[in-house]
């Protein structure tokens, strides 16, 4: 009966560590979904084709602006790129008279140049809009957070950071 109890504990106690020794601790999984992010970055940035949508806006010389519930999207192809964004700031030479207000454009890039660098991706396009000339600085984190930057000759310069991700396909029915 005693011995019957010992190989009792000792398979219970067996069955318990491989239980916990298959378990994945937080720190664990929080390093896996880090890689995971990291790859799905580089899978992008080697297709070069990518959207990236601001959380939010920093104006210069004016508060951050919260764009969350604003729709907003910088679409990122090497030789087309479409920009939704909204603008806050200072305009000259009655940019914002007559249009909507945002950074609406679209057009292949002027210049483009990428570079892989030790903590970010870095791109920089210039794009002929309509009425204006847009110089674009884009660093895009291994975490897929990133940072774009527009200069215009009509307005001033402003600053968003947010994420990418994948441009969405349409399907034709």
């Amino acid at each position: 009966m005693k011995t019957k109890n010992i190989f009792l504990v000792l398979l219970f106690s067996t069955v318990v560590s491989i239980s916990f020794a298959q378990e994945k601790t937080r720190k664990q999984l929080r390093e896996d979904r880090k890689l995971e992010k990291k790859r799905q970055t580089e899978i992008l940035m080697n297709s070069k084709e990518f959207v990236f949508v601001a959380r939010n806006a920093s104006p210069h010389g004016f508060r951050n602006v919260d764009l969350t519930s604003n729709t907003n999207y910088l679409k990122f192809q090497p030789d087309f790129i479409k920009s939704e964004m909204p603008f806050f700031g200072t305009a000259y030479n009655g940019a914002a008279y007559g249009g909507d207000g945002g950074l609406n454009f679209e057009g292949k890039p002027q210049q483009y140049t990428f570079k892989k660098e030790k903590k970010a991706y870095q791109i920089k396009a210039v794009v002929k809009g309509q009425n204006d000339l847009y110089t674009i600085f884009i660093s895009i984190f291994f975490d897929g957070s990133a940072s774009l930057s527009i200069n215009s000759n009509n307005r001033s310069t402003i600053s968003y950071s947010g994420e990418i991700s994948p441009i969405e396909k349409k399907e034709i029915k």
